[in-house]
């Protein structure tokens, strides 16, 4: 099958976007679904690549998409079929790279699913896949029976491979999360098992025989995707792989639906719990499946990109790294993610979040936790810690993921990330006043006084010593820092607030972190 064939296919209404005449007479291997940003270890040559751009956003996007197209060039792909549901269109800045880089481009319509795509190509290379199954009547048949039943992944797995003398399989999220496996069959370590579905050939062994597909299914969000990963690559042919998937999609777009009405009544829930008046909540706790009494725990996350669901899809995966007794995983009415799991996830949640935040490294995934509170009257209460240490955790670096844990905000600097840099820095400037004028050295130096003489306890002698100046030259510069401020530095209220304002600054200066490294001696020494 050539690259013009599927054009040419009405049924798809692909639109021919840029290429060659000669490249569209290049036959096609395969097809591969990513949505990474660079894709070049999962494409094999000659294999038609599927992308939604959930990758893709107008802030670097030419370099995004550079990135993109470059990994495909280097990978001997055939063609780069663009998904327009996610941004409208095509971005202009892919189809320039794909012309810089020879790679033909044509644009899916929203309203055609992958697999229509993916199962045109299998059945055109494999003559009538429907008429000439892999798997044994019977086994298809049990297996069909399964997925109309909403049976376990783990059942479904295991019924696909059983009439193959202990072939061992897993099915993987990029995660590293193990969603099933072949009965007998070896645990794999979440490292080993995020790599399989990335092909991490840093991580895998150079001899490793294996094969990874992926399994496709709507609705699902990049951190959710299931990997079929076999260690043995010649156990089953790829025409059996091909109906395997099939049928494993069919069984998680099952599974979604069913979420889907689960996170619906959570959404409830977090409505009520956002409003003024909390109404009655135990009642909505149960109709959500969660018990009567806690500890509950409450996590927030936020992913910052306009993708739907995104934040969502990354919390459920992160919650179901910690096999949670129960969990009810849906959106706030802002369109942040919300969770009530049991106390005893937060450290497992901890420990995978940098997991579940590496499947997606151009989407920073942000979250806060909440303290354990022991009755549903309380979840309100603990929404609002959770958001604050969210706010925390956004302040620490928006490229960066992290989770907050409101119990850690234990400090003045610490509990001050969670107020809004906007709000910061009003305060610090209404506070400090003219000694954040940056046109004038004395301010300069004023304000370099005022940081060192509060790092110091407020000793005259260690401050001079430090700015290697006189000691009534500190006395003059704290008075005329009383007078600028308004503040009497004699008062530790008055100290406090000064110190606040200081950290609250938009772009702190250098003179704590060089005053900083230095001996301070504590507030008792006689040296005043």
């Amino acid at each position: 099958m050539h690259v013009e064939h599927l054009l040419q296919d009405e049924s798809l209404g692909l639109r021919l976007l840029w290429a060659e005449d000669a490249l569209l007479r290049q036959e096609i291997s395969g097809v591969t679904v990513t949505d990474l940003e660079d894709p070049a270890r999962f494409v094999r040559p000659d294999e038609v690549v599927l992308s939604g751009l959930v990758w893709w956003s107008p802030e670097g996007g030419r370099d995004k998409a550079e990135r993109f197209v470059s990994g495909l060039k280097d990978a001997g792909a055939a063609a780069l079929l663009a998904g327009e549901e996610t941004h409208g269109s095509v971005p202009d800045d892919l189809v320039e790279a794909c012309a810089r880089h020879g790679v033909p481009v044509a644009g899916v319509p929203a309203h055609v699913m992958f697999r229509e795509i993916t199962d045109t190509v299998y059945l055109r290379q494999w003559g009538g896949l429907s008429r000439h199954h892999a798997l044994p009547e019977h086994v298809r048949g049990r297996l069909n029976r399964l997925v109309a039943q909403d049976a376990d992944p783990a059942l479904i797995l295991a019924g696909a491979f059983a009439h193959l003398d202990r072939t061992a399989a897993y099915l993987l999220t990029p995660t590293g999360r193990t969603v099933a496996v072949t009965p007998g069959a070896d645990p794999l370590p979440a490292g080993e098992a995020a790599a399989l579905t990335k092909g991490d050939s840093s991580v895998l062994g150079k001899g490793d025989t294996g094969v990874t597909v992926p399994v496709e299914a709507d609705a699902v969000t990049p951190y959710e995707r299931w990997w079929l990963h076999l260690p043995d690559g010649a156990a089953a042919p790829p025409r059996l792989l091909h109906e395997i998937t099939a049928v494993l999609g069919r069984c998680q777009e099952a599974l979604i639906r069913r979420r889907a009405a689960e996170h619906q009544r959570a959404d409830e829930l977090g409505r009520l719990l956002t409003s003024p008046e909390a109404g009655d909540v135990a009642t909505v706790v149960r109709a959500c499946g969660l018990p009567a009494q806690g500890p509950y725990l409450v996590v927030v996350a936020d992913t910052g990109a306009r993708h739907e669901g995104l934040a969502e899809g990354a919390l459920t995966e992160a919650v179901a790294h910690t096999t949670p007794a129960f969990a009810a995983v849906g959106r706030l009415p802002d369109g942040t993610a919300f969770a009530v799991v049991p106390e005893d996830t937060a450290a497992p949640l901890a420990e995978a979040w940098p997991q579940v935040a590496a499947c997606e490294p151009g989407s920073p995934l942000h979250g806060g936790l909440a303290s354990p509170v022991g009755e549903a009257t309380g979840l309100p209460g603990a929404l609002a810690e959770a958001r604050y240490a969210l706010a925390s955790a956004r302040a620490k670096g928006a490229g960066t993921s992290s989770l907050a844990d409101a119990t850690s905000l234990t400090t003045l600097d610490t509990l001050l990330t969670g107020i809004p840099a906007e709000v910061r820095t009003a305060f610090s400037r209404t506070v400090l006043g003219p000694l954040l004028d940056t046109r004038s050295a004395s301010a300069a130096a004023l304000l370099d006084t005022l940081e060192v003489f509060l790092l110091h306890d407020g000793s005259w002698a260690r401050t001079a010593e430090a700015l290697h100046v006189h000691v009534n030259t500190v006395h003059y510069r704290i008075q005329r820092i009383e007078h600028f401020t308004g503040r009497d530095l004699s008062r530790l209220r008055d100290r406090l607030d000064l110190w606040a304002a200081l950290l609250c600054r938009a772009e702190p200066s250098t003179t704590a972190s060089a005053t900083t490294a230095r001996p301070v001696r504590s507030s008792t020494s006689p040296a005043r």
